[in-house]
C-alpha cells in the first residue's frame, strides 16, 4: 500500500479508501449493501491490517446507520492512524420513503438538507455523534446547491475547520466552474478552501478528464474517484455473453450510467491484459486508476472479504506501458469542442518544452 499527499495538504492518504456505502442496508440503501455491524467491523479491521487507513462514509447513507457501524468498527484501531471522512447536503430519510405525516414534514423542510449555515453546522455535530468521534478529518459537500450562496457555505464550512470538527473540506459532484469559483471566493476572502474533489471517475467513464482534471492539477486539488467499477459493471462479471440476474447491485440499481457496448469493448481488453498476469478484470480497472497521476486514492465498495481483498490487490498490479496504450486507446474520449480546438492551436507551444 502507498501513500499520497491529499492535493496540497500535509494529510496522507492511502491509495485505496474503503467506501462505506455498503454498510447498514437502511431503506433505498439496501440495494447497494446491508452491512452488519460485525461484517463491517471485519472489512474496516481487515483493511486496516493491509493498509487502508482512509474510510470514506456520508450522513445519507442507510440514513445515518452507515456512520453509526463505521464509528463503532474503528474502535478498535487507533484513531490517529486514520482519515476518516463524511459528507453533508442530502435529505436524511428521504430514500426510505416519506410514509408518516412526520416523515412528510421533514422531507418538505428545506432547512433539513442542503448547504446553509443551519444545515452545516447542524449536520456536522450529527454526524459526529452517529460516529462517536470529536473531529473528522475530511468534510465533503456532497453536491452543488443552487439555493445557497457560495459565500455562506464556505463560511460556515471554514468555522467548522477553526471550531476544529473537521481537520479538512472537500467536495464532490461538482462542475469545473463551480468548483473555480469555490476556490477563488476562499482564497479572496481567507477561508478553508477545498483541497479534494471526490467524483464519479473509472475506465468506461473518463468525462472527469474534459474539465476537472486539467483544474485539479492546476490548483492542486486531490481526485477521489468514487465508483471506480463503474457500480460493479467493471467487475468481471459483464460481458457481451450475459449478466448476472442476482446478486449485482446493477440488477435492481444501473447506476451510474455506462456506454455498455463501449465498455463491453474496455472489459475484453482488460480481460486480455488480466488472463496474460493472472488477475481479474476487476484489478485491472482499479490498477488502471491508480496508474493515473492525477489520482490520489480510489474509494471502493465491498460487501464480503474476499471481494476486498480482489480489490486491495490491485495495488501490486504493475501495467506496462504498452498495457496502458490499449486501455487508453480503447477507453479514451470523444474529442469534444473547445478541446480540439485548444490543442490545434495551442498543442504546438508546449512541444519539445520542459
Amino acid at each position: 500500500m502507498r501513500y499520497r499527499k491529499l492535493g496540497r495538504t500535509g494529510l496522507a492518504v492511502s491509495e485505496i479508501c474503503l467506501g462505506a456505502m455498503t454498510f447498514g442496508g437502511d431503506g433505498f440503501w439496501k440495494v447497494v449493501g446491508a452491512l452488519q455491524q460485525d461484517a463491517v467491523t471485519t472489512l474496516v479491521t481487515g483493511a486496516f491490517d493491509k493498509g487502508v487507513t482512509f474510510i470514506d462514509t456520508a450522513d445519507v447513507y442507510s440514513n445515518g446507520l452507515s456512520e453509526q457501524v463505521t464509528g463503532q468498527a474503528i474502535k478498535g484501531v487507533p484513531r490517529d492512524e486514520l482519515v476518516i471522512a463524511t459528507k453533508v447536503f442530502g435529505r436524511m430519510g428521504a430514500y426510505g420513503g416519506a410514509q408518516t405525516p412526520e416523515a412528510q414534514r421533514r422531507y418538505a423542510n428545506s432547512n433539513l438538507w442542503g448547504l446553509s449555515r443551519k444545515h452545516v453546522f447542524d449536520a456536522i455535530d450529527a454526524s459526529l455523534k452517529r460516529l462517536d468521534l470529536d473531529y473528522v478529518d475530511l468534510y465533503q459537500v456532497h453536491s452543488f446547491d443552487p439555493a445557497v450562496p457560495l459565500e455562506e457555505t464556505l463560511e460556515a464550512l471554514d468555522e467548522v475547520v477553526k471550531s476544529g470538527r473537521a481537520r479538512y473540506i472537500g467536495l464532490c459532484n461538482h462542475a469545473a466552474w463551480q468548483i473555480m469559483k469555490a476556490v477563488g471566493i476562499s482564497e479572496r476572502n481567507g477561508l478553508a478552501r477545498y483541497e479534494s474533489l471526490q467524483m464519479y471517475y473509472s475506465i468506461a467513464g473518463r468525462d472527469l478528464e474534459r474539465e476537472v482534471v486539467p483544474l485539479a492539477k492546476d490548483q492542486q486539488l486531490a481526485i477521489l474517484p468514487w465508483s471506480p467499477l463503474a457500480g460493479g459493471f467493471l467487475s468481471g462479471k459483464y460481458t457481451r455473453a450475459g449478466a448476472p440476474t442476482e446478486g449485482s447491485r446493477r440488477v435492481s440499481f444501473d447506476f451510474p450510467p455506462v456506454d455498455k457496448e463501449k465498455a463491453y469493448d474496455i472489459i475484453d481488453v482488460m480481460k486480455e491484459i488480466g488472463d496474460a498476469r493472472g488477475v481479474s478484470v476487476a484489478q485491472i480497472a482499479l490498477s488502471w486508476l491508480l496508474h493515473q497521476k492525477h489520482v490520489t486514492s480510489v474509494i471502493i465498495g465491498a460487501k464480503t472479504e474476499a471481494q476486498l481483498n480482489d480489490n486491495l490487490a490491485a495495488t501490486s498490479v504493475e501495467l506496462s506501458s504498452d498495457d496502458l496504450k490499449k486501455l487508453d486507446e480503447v477507453s479514451k474520449l470523444k474529442p469534444e469542442y473547445p478541446g480540439w480546438m485548444l490543442e490545434r492551436q495551442g498543442g504546438e507551444r508546449t512541444a519539445g518544452l520542459s
